[in-house]
């Protein structure tokens, strides 16, 4: 009987004992592009690598696909089906208003600089409207600025007055319908098969999808502008009860490779993804022009009425939205010289 108790008090103690072991968390990031694109061949492995550095090998991503449709990883996350991922805006209509200050025509810088100004107004102004409640935002990003692809010549706004085109929801929506193209709404990934099938004869998107949406195959034509056609408008999100569940160190230690230096990496993952699609043009012997100066001033006074109604829609949330926006381009103006 005394063995029998030694022995239980014994296994007491040793249960009482904290036991040494580095544990390990693996959060699971959802995404809704294919596995080449350079969001999940660039973006997501380095903010891996970096968090597992950060947290000395105590926190890792993996990534996993289509565990939503795109426009319901948002909810994917808030609901923690996936512990991050990342958003585009433009598909939740209605949802984010505040977020549309990235998505104005004429931001004038690269997607590098745009991204890490996008950042810095947000944590200032955007925050407060609380558009992402549900989800803990990482990170914020824009693509390189949105041209248009098209299978006959846009040469002027007239050519795209009753033309088929793939809007990308937001800003760049109001932009293409105030010019009288013909909205058709799908996701990203459906693109190829929307203009390869006539249901739409263009799109507006960044060059980057002439490749990582094979666009060169199913279009002939790229038109540019100068100072952006507009920008596209992304957060990268986690499941804040997965974040509060990392210890206080490795929470701290993930913030520390998220936020603007996040953004900044994510606007250049951008850029690289829109040179590989400018060579995915050429050699497809694709045509690229220029926007006439006509074309500019024609954008500026629709942006300019966009802008208006845009302030009045954002207004009482907190923030100063027009002070937002100036604040959004004069940062990422700054941003691109250095």
């Amino acid at each position: 009987m005394k063995f029998r108790t030694g022995a239980l008090a014994v296994a007491a103690a040793l249960v009482a004992v904290p036991v040494s072991v580095s544990a390990q968390t693996k959060l699971i990031i959802g995404s809704w592009a294919a596995p080449t694109h350079e969001v999940n061949t660039t973006l997501f492995p380095h903010w891996a690598q970096e968090v597992e550095k950060a947290t000395g090998g105590r926190v890792k991503f993996e990534i996993k696909y289509n565990l939503a449709p795109p426009p319901g990883y948002f909810d994917a996350v808030r609901d923690g089906v996936a512990d991050a991922t990342w958003v585009f805006h433009g598909y939740n209509p209605g949802k984010f208003v505040a977020t549309q200050v990235m998505e104005m025509p004429g931001l004038g810088a690269r997607a590098p600089a745009g991204s890490a100004a996008y950042w810095r107004v947000y944590e200032k102004h955007l925050a407060k409207a609380n558009e992402h409640e549900g989800v803990k935002v990482m990170a914020l990003m824009t693509h390189g600025g949105g041209v248009i692809h098209s299978q006959k010549p846009v040469k002027s706004w007239t050519d795209l007055k009753g033309l088929k085109v793939r809007l990308p929801g937001g800003i760049a929506s109001k932009v293409g319908e105030a010019f009288g193209a013909v909205a058709v709404t799908v996701p990203a990934p459906k693109v190829y098969e929307t203009l390869s099938s006539r249901v739409a004869e263009a799109v507006f998107m960044p060059w980057e999808v002439q490749k990582s949406f094979r666009v060169a195959e199913v279009t002939k034509h790229i038109l540019e502008f100068p100072g952006n056609l507009y920008d596209g408008s992304f957060a990268i999100v986690m499941n804040p009860a997965k974040f509060n569940a990392l210890t206080p160190a490795d929470q701290k230690a993930v913030m520390s490779v998220s936020g603007e230096k996040l953004s900044y990496f994510a606007g250049g993952t951008w850029a690289q993804a829109d040179v590989a699609g400018r060579e995915a043009a050429k050699a497809a012997g694709n045509s690229v022009s220029t926007a006439s100066p006509e074309m500019l001033a024609a954008l500026k006074k629709v942006s300019a009425d966009i802008e208006a109604d845009w302030i009045k829609r954002a207004a009482g949330k907190g923030y100063d939205p027009k002070a937002a926006l100036d604040e959004l381009r004069s940062v990422a103006r700054a941003l691109d010289k250095k």
